[in-house]
């Protein structure tokens, strides 16, 4: 070992009754061995823990744009010592990418369990083996207050107005998401399939969004809310987490319609979609969930911070933001799960 300083030359000094030259030498030799030991790192405590390090990559949802950048990454980060690093598109685009091996984030926050599916099984890599839904939001319709359509929307949100009867006016610029790259896009049909049932309104989706995928109206995922806030779009469907997190106005609907009750499940299933592919699903309340795919380079960094999610902070967060907790829901193979985070498995 090379020592981090150098050493003074000796002289020798009269003694002194009562210090012996021997215990003076050896006082200094201690006294050199604990600086060395500190200038090379060692602590002498086995025990001692080795501070966060790394940066943690998440991929969500990009309903969760401005959450997780200005309020949970920042607040991770300062709280754990750990880099945060997100990225937010639509769920089903994050897992075509991680499939491809574009991406590789630690944790991944889908709104939609649906997601996972194509990451997981053998045929798959296995890639995803387990996921926990831990929060619920719903479907509105969110609008700019400086539309010109505003009064009117206005009025449907206080339900002197049909909402449906604002958003088939001519003219009125309506946005929602791609259907084949994220969940809320098909949440988006569901919505307004029920919508048809609830209000015995047969050909109302039709009316209002044209064709399933309606290029028109279709617009990146993380993008709808900017455009909405500088006017570029009159009105959008939205989660309400999203909306309230921009403070933008909106309309609410009724929990037959929206998803966002796990009571109404059953109703919800009346509501289905087949792709240009022919593969058909059915509605379902809107949860979102998390993972830490097979192929996560931080481990620990990943477990921290779904420790922080779940924890009081984060659900502060997402419970300010419109986002409501449920009882967690675990689905997959519990021996896959790392131990950091066993208290979150429930039987």
């Amino acid at each position: 070992m090379r020592w981090p300083f150098a050493l003074a030359p000796i002289r020798h000094t009269p003694r002194t009754r009562g210090t012996p030259a021997r215990l003076s030498f050896g006082m200094t030799l201690v006294a050199l061995l604990a600086l060395t030991l500190a200038a090379c790192g060692g602590s002498g405590s086995p025990g001692a823990s080795a501070a966060p390090k790394g940066t943690v990559n998440v991929a969500y949802a990009g309903s969760l744009v401005n959450l997780m950048e200005h309020k949970i990454g920042p607040a991770f980060q300062a709280a754990t010592g750990y880099t945060y690093q997100g990225k937010g598109a639509g769920s089903t685009a994050l897992a075509t990418q991680i499939k491809g091996k574009l991406i590789q984030p630690d944790v991944f926050i889908s709104a939609s369990a649906g997601a996972y599916t194509p990451l997981m099984g053998a045929a798959n890599g296995n890639i995803v083996s387990w996921y926990l839904s831990f929060s619920s939001t719903q479907m509105v319709i969110g609008y700019s207050p400086h539309s010109q359509f505003a009064s009117q929307l206005q009025a449907a949100a206080s339900g002197s107005t049909p909402w449906y009867t604002v958003l088939e006016t001519p003219g009125l610029r309506l946005g929602r998401t791609d259907p084949t790259l994220d969940p809320k896009g098909v949440n988006t049909l569901y919505t307004m399939k029920l919508a048809e049932i609830y209000y015995a309104q047969p050909g109302l989706s039709q009316k209002i969004l044209g064709a399933p995928e309606n290029t028109a109206q279709i617009f990146p995922e993380e993008d709808l809310v900017a455009r909405l806030s500088s006017g570029q779009l009159d009105a959008g469907f939205f989660y309400l987490n999203e909306v309230k997190d921009a403070s933008l106005p909106y309309v609410t609907l009724p929990a037959q319609i929206n998803l966002g009750d796990p009571s109404q499940a059953s109703y919800y299933a009346q509501a289905t979609y087949t792709d240009a592919k022919g593969a058909t699903s059915t509605a379902n309340p809107v949860l979102y969930s998390l993972t830490i795919p097979s192929t996560v380079k931080n481990e620990a960094g990943a477990v921290a911070f779904v420790q922080y999610l779940l924890g009081s902070s984060g659900q502060g967060f997402l419970t300010a933001d419109g986002i409501m907790p449920i009882t967690l829901k675990f689905t997959g193979d519990a021996s896959k799960v790392p131990a950091g985070l066993s208290q979150f498995i429930k039987p």
